[in-house]
């Protein structure tokens, strides 16, 4: 069953934690490791402008424990607390139905 999980937080350095993300994802892919997210949406509150959810989908529950487990991961997570400016709230999801609406 595919899995997300929903990461809220707050910053005022949206830049770097972008720059972040994309360092972590790029060294994830040339490490070749099997754990790693499918898909990431970065989503911004309009009437929070600091606010911002990021949805992070992977194949599995364990691939995204994993990938939670993983050195990378928990360096990576250790940056992000130095971006913030609250701790991020993590929500975890199982995926139940997930369709493109077409019109």
């Amino acid at each position: 069953m595919k899995f997300m999980q929903i990461i809220d937080f707050e910053t005022e350095r949206m830049d770097e934690m972008t720059e972040l993300m994309r360092q972590f994802e790029a060294a994830s892919r040339a490490s070749g490791r099997a754990e790693h997210p499918t898909y990431r949406t970065v989503l911004r509150d309009r009437a929070n402008p600091d606010r911002y959810v990021v949805v992070v989908e992977f194949d599995s529950y364990e691939e995204a424990m994993a990938n939670s487990s993983h050195p990378d991961t928990t360096a990576f997570s250790q940056k992000m607390a130095g971006l913030v400016s609250r701790p991020p709230v993590f929500t975890d999801c199982d995926i139940l139905e997930q369709s493109e609406i077409k019109w």
